[in-house]
């Protein structure tokens, strides 16, 4: 005697399919949009916050009784036009952008030289190096900065922007180098053998070879230089004293506060304003940077 299958039903089989859509889309509600929806929220309110207090009128500001605190009832411009025309904060943007530029140029020449020779001279003890430039990296600015400060004074460079471009590779430098190390790793070695076999120098190489590989990885290092640089707080407010001559971040929390008043449309308009330049440098360089995080050119 046989054993009888049991066949599916139309029923069945109508009812499988949507069991395993509602089970699929359920698990991509809790697993995927849920905590990317929270990502983007926890992600996004601050900027939000900001930029609902940047219009908000001071009467709104003050009396969160009778107004919405997450929302703008009387839309002002009056906070951005004290900012840009009552204040010195367009001197203060430009400031940040010639010390950001200047010191990620400096810092990626270094690093760029030095984690080549570390990655493809192979001299003695080159890992060690590498291992200690990046140790350099982990020194807290907040040990480093008297030291610091006595240098800036002796060299004649206190309360200039010169001496931020100058001081900022000191934490750069080491950063990119490490990350240039790993960039250039993955650079196939094969390719530098030929050109020296056709007579072609070091310099040479790294030229017209490597670089242009390692572009991906540059303005990877590039974006992490200059978001550094325009965010850097505790060298800013040590080494330089007059109004004219701060940066962003620390112009705004020291012209813009006077005793215990706290100019909060001014102050979050300044925030604001201070991070749009950052955003669209990322922007402008977002798919090299993603394309830096998989690597180069492979076997």
């Amino acid at each position: 005697m046989t054993d009888t299958v049991a066949q599916p039903t139309v029923a069945d089989a109508k009812a499988a399919p949507d069991t395993m859509a509602w089970d699929s889309g359920l698990r991509r509600l809790m697993m995927i949009y849920l905590p990317l929806g929270c990502f983007v929220l926890i992600l996004l309110f601050p900027f939000y916050w900001m930029a609902i207090t940047s219009f908000k009128p001071n009467a709104e500001l003050m009396n969160y009784k009778e107004h919405n605190p997450f929302w703008i009832s009387s839309p002002t411009l009056a906070h951005i036009k004290h900012l840009l025309f009552n204040t010195a904060y367009p001197h203060w943007l430009w400031t940040t952008m010639l010390v950001a530029i200047g010191s990620t140029t400096l810092s990626l020449i270094a690093s760029t030289l030095a984690a080549y020779a570390i990655e493809r001279l192979r001299f003695r003890g080159s890992p060690y190096v590498g291992l200690g430039i990046y140790l350099a990296y982990l020194v807290p600015p907040s040990i480093l900065f008297i030291p610091l400060a006595t240098v800036v004074v002796q060299f004649g460079l206190f309360d200039s922007p010169l001496a931020l471009i100058l001081v900022y590779p000191t934490f750069l430098v080491p950063f990119c180098t490490w990350l240039l190390i790993g960039y250039f790793k993955s650079i196939p070695y094969e390719l530098e053998e030929c050109a020296l076999v056709d007579g072609a120098t070091r310099l040479q190489i790294l030229r017209r070879i490597t670089l242009p590989l390692a572009v991906p990885g540059l303005i990877s290092a590039g974006i992490f230089s200059f978001t550094l640089s325009w965010n850097e707080f505790i060298y800013a407010l040590a080494f330089i004293q007059s109004g004219a001559n701060k940066t962003v971040p620390v112009a705004i929390l020291t012209e813009l506060v006077t005793g215990d008043v706290y100019q909060w449309g001014a102050l979050m308009a300044g925030s604001l304003l201070g991070s749009l330049p950052v955003a669209i440098f990322y922007s402008l360089f977002v798919d090299y940077y993603v394309s830096s995080l998989t690597g180069a050119v492979k076997e």
